[in-house]
């Protein structure tokens, strides 16, 4: 059992993660990076050293500025632990990790989490049937190995990335045969009004376009304005149907790719007891921060999308703010030094801010979409479908702990990171009660799934720990971010 100890502890290596590292390294703090990936980059970047998706985004401004932070990271001495499992956080300092088959403490002063995001649940009927996959994780297999999906694809949902990810899966070769984009009638209009305000950030506004036409473009059928999309087959995915115009369309396919938007990654943040609260714009959870990133918990801060969806170019400037922000917890910088080096990271911020309410209006996921329906399993784990969830509802279970005790949701190996917010969804629907008060799943200890040996190995230093019961069940704070 080895131990380390650093100033600075960054969990993840994407565009935050590495924006941190780099800035603590810079102010003279022993600096870690942990992540579970092989390679630096995170989802946004994946790959990009490598030559795999150079020929897909060679023209992208955030390709090329994430190209430039990864050969500035990589060049570093900064001590960096790839395809290592955080999965015990503790906010007083110390932690526990995975590396192979070692399990090693690791103790810091200030830990920054950069977990980025997960993409949020679709539970269409069928979901769950081989074949069908999100489309981040094609776009991840396509960046990090050059591998597509052999075969005919449709890739279903709403979001840039799910024109991205089929521009991106045509380029490189794949069968893509159309896109049914589940955006609802009227968000457009919806977002209007937010509209003047994302204007500010023209350039933001305007590389979305060409990315839009690129499926189209690429010879790909763009379905729009449906409803009741369903994935149908047997042992395996084979068509897509839906409706549209009062007829209903079946596709055969392949593979079905899913996407309809991401959520905050807040595993560690939950395990950790940093407050949550819910974003009403963005409909998801995310931690409770202040102006440089820190949790309620005072030595834990959080960067990029794990702390509120931004995107990558964000994401970086949030790096560099929390890492100011824990060096300055530290005593190693003075609080005037680090407002005067955080300033342009601010200035930047609020142009790229502007103009999110725009586009999480327009993209905001249908009803139909963000809860599972009667026949649809709500929990895949445990196997609980939709009607099982609104059935212990309706007997009186009123908040999510109480639906996870009765049926079993959330108590799978993920710890309900695939279907708490399938589950929040219903639960409010069903009761009309505030996100607030129904309340989310809480991640426990071990975090990720880990053998029994790694917790025989574990020290005496973590005779206090307690397996499955670190943070008390609370609901999460009333606070709503507009």
């Amino acid at each position: 059992m080895t131990e380390r100890h650093y100033d600075l502890v960054v969990v993840g290596a994407g565009p935050a993660g590495m924006a941190a590292a780099l800035q603590g390294h810079k102010l003279g703090l022993k600096t870690c990076v942990l992540d579970e990936q092989p390679g630096v980059g995170g989802q946004i970047h994946r790959g990009i050293d490598r030559n795999l998706t150079k020929s897909l985004c060679s023209d992208d401004p955030d390709a090329r500025r994430g190209a430039r932070l990864v050969a500035e990271f990589q060049a570093s001495d900064i001590d960096y632990s790839p395809e290592t499992i955080v999965w015990h956080l503790d906010p007083d300092g110390r932690m526990a990790v995975m590396r192979g088959d070692e399990t090693e403490v690791i103790k810091y002063r200030h830990i920054i989490l950069a977990t980025g995001s997960i993409e949020r649940p679709m539970p269409v009927p069928g979901w769950t049937l081989p074949g069908v996959m999100t489309a981040g994780a094609a776009q991840a297999t396509l960046k990090s190995a050059g591998i597509v999906p052999s075969g005919r694809i449709a890739l279903c949902g709403t979001g840039p990335l799910l024109y991205l990810a089929a521009a991106q899966l045509v380029e490189a070769g794949a069968d893509v045969r159309i896109l049914v984009d589940t955006q609802q009638s009227g968000r457009l209009r919806a977002a209007l009004s937010a509209l003047p305000a994302a204007l500010t950030a023209p350039d933001y506004l305007l590389r979305g376009i060409p990315l839009l036409r690129a499926p189209a473009n690429a010879g790909v059928e763009v379905v729009r304005s449906v409803s009741g999309l369903k994935i149908n087959g047997d042992d395996r995915a084979q068509s897509v149907s839906w409706d549209a115009g009062g007829k209903t369309r079946t596709e055969d396919v392949d593979w079905v790719l899913l996407h309809q938007g991401v959520v905050p990654n807040i595993n560690l943040q939950q395990a950790a007891g940093c407050d949550i609260s819910w974003n009403e714009r963005q409909h998801c959870w995310q931690p409770v921060l202040d102006d440089w990133g820190v949790t309620s918990q005072p030595k834990i801060s959080v960067a990029g999308d794990s702390g509120g969806i931004l995107g990558g170019e964000a994401a970086q400037h949030l790096g560099k703010i929390a890492a100011l922000g824990a060096a300055m917890k530290l005593d190693c910088l003075s609080p005037a030094a680090a407002k005067e080096q955080a300033a342009p990271a601010h200035r930047s911020l609020r142009r790229l801010k502007a103009i999110r309410p725009f586009l999480d209006i327009l993209y905001m996921p249908g009803r139909e979409y963000r809860m599972a329906g009667q026949d649809t399993l709500a929990c895949r784990c445990e196997e609980v479908t939709g009607g099982e969830v609104r059935s212990a509802i309706q007997s009186g279970c009123a908040g999510i702990y109480q639906i996870k005790m009765y049926t079993r949701c959330g108590m799978g190996p993920c710890q309900g990171r695939m279907c708490g917010l399938t589950i929040a969804e219903m639960v409010a629907d069903e009761t009309g009660k505030p996100f607030s008060e129904v309340g989310e799943f809480r991640q426990r200890t071990p975090v990720k799934p880990v053998p029994l040996t790694a917790l025989a190995k574990l020290p005496d230093a973590f005779s206090d720990m307690e397996i499955g019961d670190q943070v008390s069940e609370k609901p999460a704070t009333a606070e709503k971010v507009a």
